[in-house]
């Protein structure tokens, strides 16, 4: 059957009705008095969901232009950085960091294993001189379903006196708890497709008073991703560049769904859903990737044994029309991704669970007993707060 196409992926995700039919709307003028009211309304529910006194400015484009633009405006060339890398995201920050030649200095940690706040702790105490401007993290870690513990290593970037923290908040913003205030995050980077609910194409970018002081002194280049244009607009409900304006309407619209649910909520669904779906993967005889403990609430990478990923995936995407996401580079075909981000209910979860289970006995891969890995999702599903 055509358009029946349920994504089960972690970007993009699925769309709510109403967030569909705003973007239908016919466009308005981006300099207009109309779009003017959109931008202040929707500057202000952006503050709501980032739990921040601070700007959070808008940018049209991916979750990577604004990390990138969050790294090149309070970086100078020759700065020294710590980057964590533990999976896809984490490797990126590095590639980026070094195009702008900027001293990258890595910890690492295995794929599928959370960052070790430790090892950041001991770096930036070693650094006596201060030659550390900056820790850029990745929050969740999409490649893997990992969840780095971002606000020990905030602590410690702190303690330092001197870095700032930069992080990725793509796959975790709208999932789990970012208290940008709270926790001192200098600043926070997201796109639209994740916990948004919304199509891809726009991406915020949010900065402490910290950082913004460091924007003044950068001197890497920048033009479309220069933040300071931003910043000065959005102070007249306004925008540097011709914005995606109906992307505007989309976010409105679904900014005030998750308003209406209520951070909390919001929280404890992603939550419930990440543990039903790794409890039922695991029923299955299906292990999760991510070490025990450190689970994305966005996503769970699931490693089945003497099963190729990949062939899992298209059958069940030909038998259910269900789009699961598959393991990037080395663990292509080792790797399958379920997302549970943004606009996904108990239904969603429990449908893909008996799809894969579905798809397993149709190819005589099932090791578990018909229906275990729904019967251990629906019971987590069903527990009392």
């Amino acid at each position: 059957m055509q358009d029946k196409l349920t994504l089960m992926i972690p970007g993009p995700t699925p769309v709510p009705e109403t967030v569909l039919k705003s973007l239908g709307q016919h466009p308005i003028g981006h300099r207009s008095t109309e779009f003017q009211a959109i931008v202040s309304k929707t500057s202000e529910q952006l503050q709501w969901l980032h739990q921040t006194k601070h700007d959070v400015l808008t940018i049209t484009g991916s979750g990577t232009a604004a990390m990138e633009a969050g790294i090149i405006n309070t970086l100078s060339k020759g700065d020294k950085v710590l980057c964590g890398s533990n999976g896809k995201f984490g490797e990126r920050w590095v590639k980026v960091a070094k195009a702008y030649e900027i001293d990258v200095e890595v910890i690492k940690a295995n794929w599928g294993e959370a960052l070790d706040p430790e090892a950041f702790r001991r770096a930036l105490e070693a650094d006596k001189n201060k030659q550390i401007q900056a820790v850029i993290i990745t929050h969740s870690e999409t490649s893997t379903g990992v969840l780095n513990d971002l606000e020990t290593i905030s602590q410690y970037v702190h303690a330092h006196g001197k870095a700032i923290i930069i992080a990725d908040c793509v796959t975790s913003l709208g999932a789990c708890n970012v208290p940008m205030d709270k926790w001192g995050l200098d600043v926070i980077a997201s796109g639209s497709q994740k916990g948004y609910m919304m199509p891809p194409g726009l991406s915020f970018v949010a900065l402490s008073q910290r950082a913004w002081e460091l924007q003044k002194k950068s001197n890497l280049p920048k033009f479309y991703l220069d933040l300071n244009p931003y910043k000065k607009t959005a102070e007249k409900n306004s925008n540097p560049f011709t914005p995606a304006v109906n992307l505007y309407f989309a976010l409105e619209s679904a900014l005030e769904i998750m308003q209406a649910e209520g951070l909390e909520a919001i929280y404890a669904r992603h939550a419930r859903h990440s543990k039903a779906a790794q409890t039922g993967m695991q029923a299955m005889g299906m292990p999760v990737f991510s070490a025990k403990g450190c689970g994305s609430p966005a996503i769970t990478a699931v490693a089945p044994k003497n099963i190729d990923a990949e062939q899992l995936r298209k059958a069940v995407k030909e038998k259910y029309d269900i789009l699961l996401a598959g393991g990037q580079d080395h663990l292509k075909g080792k790797v399958f991704r379920i997302g549970h981000l943004g606009f996904v209910n108990d239904r969603d979860i429990l449908t893909a669970i008996a799809a894969i289970e579905a798809t397993l006995y149709s190819l005589d891969l099932l090791e578990s007993k018909m229906g275990a890995g729904v019967e251990a999702a629906s019971v987590v599903l069903n527990e009392k707060n």
